[in-house]
């Protein structure tokens, strides 16, 4: 890969990588580390990484970056019961729906924003997190019966 293709895909994949790193990390500071970190990385592999495989490469990247620096912070995400849910009686959709997705661990948030958001096929997503396509299945399953059940407990509070 040569400076010019580089910089295409900056071009082409940086607002996407910031998504999933956002939605990965929750912090858009720490997005933007991720991202920076995800381009130095395939800068310093542009000899080994062809340009079709650049978007994988990238978003495989930000996926370890994201997860390392989840475990950086040791972050803990307390469940918030319905019963001590503050929830307002109207709630915005996007709030909903980022409270559901913080309620993941860390593989299960970006396999749903992989696939969901992002839209990578089940062995795209296999090759970017160095699982096989069966336990991609079951945990993207597993990921969504977690998020159904707290919008269903959210729906019954309002």
């Amino acid at each position: 890969m040569e400076a010019k293709e580089y910089n295409i895909c900056v071009q082409e994949w940086a607002d996407a990588l910031f998504r999933f790193a956002c939605k990965c990390t929750g912090q858009a500071s720490d997005a933007h580390d991720v991202v920076q970190g995800s381009f130095e990385v395939l800068w310093q592999k542009r000899k080994d990484v062809s340009v079709e495989k650049a978007k994988a490469f990238l978003f495989q990247v930000a996926y370890r970056q994201s997860i390392d620096n989840y475990r950086k912070k040791a972050k803990v995400v307390y469940a918030e019961g319905p019963e001590n849910s503050s929830s307002p009686t109207n709630p915005d959709l996007k709030k909903v729906l980022e409270r559901a997705l913080a309620r993941l661990d860390e593989q299960s948030r970006a396999l749903v924003l992989l696939k969901d958001y992002e839209g990578y096929s089940y062995d795209e997503i296999a090759e970017i997190t160095n699982l096989s396509e069966s336990q991609v299945k079951v945990y993207l399953h597993r990921a969504r019966k977690t998020l159904k059940e707290y919008l269903v407990s959210v729906e019954k509070i309002i």
